[in-house]
């Protein structure tokens, strides 16, 4: 088996900026795991979503606010021996974030985050917002405690 390598920090952000979604796994108050899909941006080290107001997820950060993020990137299936299931093996690149979701609802706050996610996607920052759209929407931020990046099969 080839050995997992573990990444320095640019390698990490690298990995974040190729990856489209991240899933962000949380526990409630008895324990139970809930994990979900975001589109995000990620700016100095910090992860920045965003979602509409309400549900399950933000009745999970209000009693736990600690999180993990997850990115998973350049899968590609290998194998040695055609014939032998034994032999293939899924090449990737992951990272996760671990630490605490603080809520921003400051305005202008909120705009530079949904400028950072925007970013991400349509490589623009300049967006302008309504108020009633910001004021709806939730923006939050994962405060990163611990980095952690592997890669298999590279």
């Amino acid at each position: 088996m080839r050995p997992k390598t573990d990444l320095r920090n640019k390698d990490i952000e690298e990995i974040i900026g190729k990856c489209d979604v991240c899933y962000l796994a949380m526990a409630d108050d008895r324990g139970v795991p809930y994990v979900l899909p975001f589109n995000f941006g990620y700016h100095d080290g910090e992860l920045y979503l965003h979602a509409g107001p309400g549900g399950k997820k933000f009745d999970v950060l209000k009693k736990n606010n600690r999180v993990c993020a997850a990115f998973s990137t350049d899968h590609e299936l290998r194998g040695r021996h055609e014939n032998v299931a034994c032999s293939y093996f899924m090449k990737y690149r992951s990272v996760l974030l671990h630490g605490r979701i603080n809520m921003i609802e400051d305005y202008d706050e909120k705009v530079r985050a949904l400028n950072i996610i925007m970013k991400k996607y349509t490589g623009r920052d300049d967006y302008k917002y309504n108020a009633p759209a910001v004021n709806n929407v939730q923006t939050f931020k994962l405060v990163v405690d611990n980095a952690e990046g592997r890669s298999f099969g590279y």
